[in-house]
């Protein structure tokens, strides 16, 4: 079986699943297996709940009268698929990553153009080199465009993924300390999440460009196409405004207020307005989709409970993105109480950036500090600690916290958002 021989039975299935809980009639199952479970043992009771076809990888389990066919690799198969079926589409595809806001941008973008287009995306964090091939697979003919995001944490996965996705247009967020150990270092950073640029200026498709970000200018300097913002003579340039601890932009006198705390989150709003404005989309329009659109993701969220105020920031955490946060939440009004977490992937870097965190929230003076997780801890003598957020809750329930407003932030591995209810 090879792609090109699967690809009309492809197109008669509604989606593609590689999770056996949640097949449904009509769908192609790709038979994963890991080290311990061999999934090629599904491939008949798939095909019982409705599975159009199911894609094994164990020579001994293909029964191609039942549409279960055998690959060498269910993995490379998903992705040829994908590259199969992106090299059919007809549709401008953008694609993003960055080390700090991709989830955010994304779904902003997305907000933005399905104002006026009929918008696929990355669903969740499907941003690996499995998600980008799900993500085009769930392209239908009805889709006009689609913004992928692309996440990684080591050299050549950007790379890869862009040969997946192939996009026509592309943004990176920003250039930070994140994945450090995968990386190999900030430098690496740079040229690992470089690579979307690389393949952009390859196949002379579109970049997306801040021009306050000194690293963006440098590598992207003398390139067209651009779509370029930040700047008074860039294409597009905003103004930033807070109200009520979130941030907006100002576009030529037109005033749009986001729910997402930060200044950090300025620049994602701008490059989601800057591509609807290029896509053709009228400014009342994105006021719209921006004001209407509401975090829910862990991201930048605000909560009331009661009579606090509490930032949630705990789906990702590294050392730029948590020293934005700081900076951003000292400004609040009243009592800031910050209960961090640690920040995962920093390798050996990992305790002279724990310490420089814990150094500069002493500096900012909140009110209180709790740390969670064994990176603070080593290097936390000053301040309330915890080995991990159960020994946190287990505090809460007899410490009300006093002060009015609590920024929880942290590493997706440290579930700090459990500690919510608590406080």
């Amino acid at each position: 079986m090879n792609t090109e021989q699967f690809y009309p039975l492809f197109l008669k299935s509604d989606k593609v699943t590689i999770d056996s809980r949640k097949i449904e009639k009509n769908d192609v199952f790709f038979a994963f297996s890991g080290d311990n479970f061999n999934a090629a043992t599904l491939a008949d009771q798939a095909v019982e709940k409705g599975a159009l076809a199911v894609i094994v990888e164990q020579k001994g389990f293909e029964n191609i009268s039942k549409n279960i066919f055998y690959v060498p690799s269910t993995l490379q198969f998903l992705q040829d698929l994908a590259v199969y079926h992106r090299n059919k589409l007809q549709i401008p595809i953008i694609g993003l990553t960055g080390s700090n806001g991709k989830t955010t941008t994304k779904e902003l973008i997305h907000a933005v153009l399905s104002e006026k287009y009929n918008v696929q995306y990355t669903i969740g964090n499907l941003n690996n080199h499995i998600g980008v091939p799900l993500t085009i697979l769930s392209i239908k003919p009805e889709h006009e465009m689609a913004v992928i995001e692309m996440g990684a944490n080591h050299q050549k996965e950007i790379e890869l993924l862009c040969t997946i996705s192939q996009p026509d247009y592309g943004y990176i967020t920003n250039f930070g300390k994140a994945h450090l150990e995968g990386f190999g270092g900030f430098e690496g950073v740079i040229k690992g999440k470089s690579e979307l640029y690389d393949f952009l200026i390859s196949h002379h498709r579109t970049i997306v460009v801040n021009e306050n970000d000194t690293i963006q200018m440098e590598k992207t300097k003398d390139y067209e196409p651009t779509v370029t913002f930040g700047k008074n003579d860039s294409d597009y340039y905003f103004e930033s405004f807070s109200e009520e601890h979130c941030v907006g932009l100002v576009y030529h006198e037109t005033k749009i207020l986001s729910r997402l705390t930060g200044e950090y989150n300025f620049t994602n709003l701008c490059a989601a307005a800057s591509l609807g404005l290029h896509f053709g989309i009228e400014v009342e329009k994105i006021k719209n989709a921006v004001e209407n659109y509401v975090p829910t993701n862990m991201r930048s969220q605000i909560v009331k409970k009661g009579d606090k105020t509490l930032v949630l920031d705990t789906y990702n955490a590294n050392p730029s993105s948590m020293s934005a946060s700081l900076s951003n939440f000292i400004t609040f009004e009243g009592r800031k109480t910050i209960i961090i977490g640690d920040m995962l992937e920093l390798g050996e870097e990992s305790a002279k950036e724990h310490q420089n965190i814990l150094k500069l929230a002493q500096e900012l003076g909140f009110d209180e500090i709790i740390t969670v997780g064994k990176n603070f801890k080593n290097v936390n003598s000053s301040a309330i600690s915890f080995k991990n957020t159960a020994d946190l809750i287990d505090y809460l329930k007899l410490h009300r916290i006093q002060s009015e407003n609590v920024l929880l932030k942290a590493s997706r591995g440290i579930s700090l958002e459990k500690a919510a209810e608590f406080i």
